[in-house]
């Protein structure tokens, strides 16, 4: 299981860090680039955690902000000397693009992911004959081999020890759509009655009789972290997109979740319809 700390999460620590260091001096990145005679890029790719960090431009940073506690420097230092090397995905960099590779490091960071998808079982909760079928509608490729190693990769890294906490809402369309089989979706839907179980997921089903809502054509993710605003996180065929500046955005996709889970099946109820999905496919031929 998952124990050394990712770079990821360094970059990140320096991130929320720098940028409230550089708040409280009333600077604007602008202003910050100009100071310590770099780009403004070099600023930006710092600020968002998609770069490492020297130890030296670390200490630039720290003099020109005014941040000169001791333990504060330390800290920050290790951080930078943790931000080099690469991040756990980058191992699948040839088959993911870079703005899937910059959520895998928001979602590496989370405390909690909430998530929907009107039509599929989200791809962190889904087994691998689910996935191998999912990808089997195009014909198999060794990219398609490398996606499939990736998402399992990814599930290992949700949940283990310590993991973040995982809230979805799980839509009666997407468990009975017949993917890979009767025989999938009955270990598919055993799966998910496993995790149900445990501590560190919390699975609802949104039933067909809740009707109308908000989310009906689009997926989403929403990331929790302790010490920052959410992330949202979209998929369609306009691409894919990370989004934590658009609060207005966020906020409104805040309030879909809140309305899947006033929709959605008690916990009991969504057990006993994981029973009842899993008894049909028994019987389904």
């Amino acid at each position: 299981m998952p124990t050394a700390v990712d770079p990821s999460l360094n970059r990140r620590k320096l991130r929320l860090a720098l940028k409230s260091a550089r708040d409280k001096r009333g600077l604007t990145q602008r202003d910050a680039a100009d100071a310590l005679e770099w780009s403004l890029s070099k600023l930006i790719r710092i600020e968002a955690g998609t770069v490492s960090l020297s130890v030296t431009d670390l200490r630039a940073m720290l003099l020109e902000y005014g941040v000169n506690d001791p333990d504060i420097v330390v800290e920050l230092e290790e951080a930078a000397r943790g931000s080099k090397g690469q991040s756990w995905w980058s191992d699948y960099n040839d088959v993911i693009s870079q703005p899937f590779s910059q959520y895998l490091g928001y979602e590496s960071a989370a405390n909690l992911i909430r998530s929907y998808h009107p039509s599929l079982i989200p791809g962190q909760l889904q087994i691998t004959d689910y996935i191998t079928a999912l990808w089997e509608v195009s014909e198999p490729t060794p990219r398609a081999r490398r996606l499939i190693d990736m998402r399992l990769a990814r599930q290992e890294r949700v949940f283990h020890d310590g993991g973040p906490k995982v809230e979805m809402i799980l839509d009666e369309a997407a468990l009975r759509r017949q993917i890979g089989g009767p025989g999938v979706m009955r270990r598919q839907l055993a799966h998910l009655k496993a995790l149900a179980s445990g501590e560190q997921a919390t699975l609802r089903v949104l039933p067909f009789t809740a009707g109308a809502h908000d989310s009906m054509d689009s997926s989403f993710i929403l990331l929790g972290f302790t010490d920052d605003e959410d992330v949202l996180y979209l998929s369609g065929p306009g691409g894919v997109l990370t989004n934590r500046d658009d609060r207005e955005k966020v906020a409104r996709y805040q309030e879909c979740f809140e309305d899947l889970q006033n929709k959605a099946l008690g916990e009991e109820d969504t057990m006993a319809m994981f029973d009842d999905l899993i008894e049909n496919f028994h019987r389904t031929p």
